[in-house]
């Protein structure tokens, strides 16, 4: 009989509160006046792109790509593919790309490239998360950064493991349940 897995809190709601208006106050100030354009990376970055064009104080649009590279596993699988375009043109627009965890960097450089061919005005990134221990791709980084964590495998708040948790309302790292002998018991710590 398969067991569980356990969640362990990382980061708490009211943290996560308090990061989204704080990257909210920093885009609404770089961009004053100005209109910006928020590009989600779905499905991760759907909450976390809801609550912060909700606490940006700017007259505010959007749009949504999707990419695949992690399937069903807790790896990347180190190919992005693009499932999901835009709807419309970016040219001349403020483009913020939200994602929910600058991670190894690879889904980013991607986009980055493909968003930058459109022309648009001005391109940054906001992350909620950033995994700097886990990067491959160097040169990415945001501008808008929430929290940095440690290199752990991380749900809720958007965030999944084959497509479960994501409705967790904290981010959890999920913890291994114990190994068990052929009783059903926990076995012996290795």
């Amino acid at each position: 009989m398969a067991q569980a897995q356990r969640l362990k809190v990382l980061v708490s709601r009211a943290d996560i509160r308090r990061q989204v208006r704080s990257i909210a106050r920093h885009i609404t100030h770089d961009f004053r006046g100005e209109q910006v354009h928020l590009v989600g990376v779905l499905k991760g970055a759907c909450i976390f792109l809801a609550d912060l064009v909700r606490e940006i104080d700017l007259d505010v649009s959007m749009d949504f790509m999707a990419v695949a590279s992690y399937g069903r596993e807790s790896n990347s699988s180190g190919q992005v593919k693009l499932i999901k375009d835009l709807d419309s043109s970016i040219e001349g627009m403020n483009v913020i790309l939200v994602e929910d965890i600058l991670d190894t960097g690879l889904t980013l450089d991607y986009l980055r490239r493909i968003l930058s061919e459109r022309r648009p005005k001005t391109l940054r990134i906001a992350a909620l998360l950033d995994k700097p221990s886990r990067r491959i791709v160097r040169d990415v980084r945001g501008d808008y950064v929430g929290i940095t964590i440690p290199n752990q495998f991380v749900v809720g708040y958007g965030l999944d493991f084959a497509e479960r948790y994501r409705n967790l309302r904290d981010i959890c790292v999920l913890v291994p349940p114990p190994e068990l002998d052929n009783h059903g018991h926990p076995g012996p710590k290795r």
